[in-house]
């Protein structure tokens, strides 16, 4: 278990040493069992946040994501963190003013991220394979430059089916309805 364990801090290390030394624009920390984002990453990654855009915190074991990563990563355009068991976000990820697409497939949400409607630039939302229920509808409708959300494999009510173009600008991806039963 030990070595196990071992190998997988080498490998995020070596992951951000790839980054840092070659003045990447993204890091890749998917698959890398993560349960918190590493601390020691901020130091090790102090002289190149400026300039990560991308980052994939994918298929690990995140149950939240810490206010100090959203500010630390504040050029983020986009942000990766599908196959996860987060439920919200913080507040703060109203602060990537630069966030064109967010991943959050694949978690454990119940309610829509609220704070996502006030994110300025954000084109791209996949929220397939959560458990929400309930979407803002109206806070959806305001968003500007939105052109996508995913909602596949949701519990959706038949209040969100109602949102279609062009009462909407964006792209609605819904699962298809469940044929009622016949007594």
């Amino acid at each position: 278990m030990q070595k196990r364990m071992g190998e997988a801090v080498a490998r995020v290390a070596r992951k951000v040493n790839d980054t840092v030394e070659n003045k990447k624009d993204s890091l890749d920390l998917a698959n890398c069992k993560l349960m918190t984002f590493p601390v020691g990453i901020y130091k090790a990654m102090r002289s190149v946040t400026e300039g990560i855009q991308r980052i994939s915190l994918a298929n690990n074991e995140l149950k939240s994501i810490t206010s100090r990563f959203v500010t630390t990563f504040s050029q983020l355009t986009e942000l990766n963190l599908a196959g996860n068991y987060l439920h919200r976000l913080p507040e703060e990820i109203t602060s990537l003013l630069r966030l064109r697409a967010i991943d959050l497939s694949r978690n454990r949400f119940r309610r829509f991220p609220e704070p996502l409607a006030t994110v300025p630039a954000l084109e791209t939302i996949d929220l397939e394979e959560n458990e929400i229920a309930e979407v803002p509808t109206d806070k959806l409708a305001s968003m500007a430059l939105l052109r996508s959300l995913n909602l596949r494999a949701n519990p959706v009510g038949p209040e969100v089916r109602l949102l279609v173009r062009p009462l909407v600008p964006f792209d609605l991806l819904l699962s298809p309805e469940e044929p009622t039963p016949k007594a």
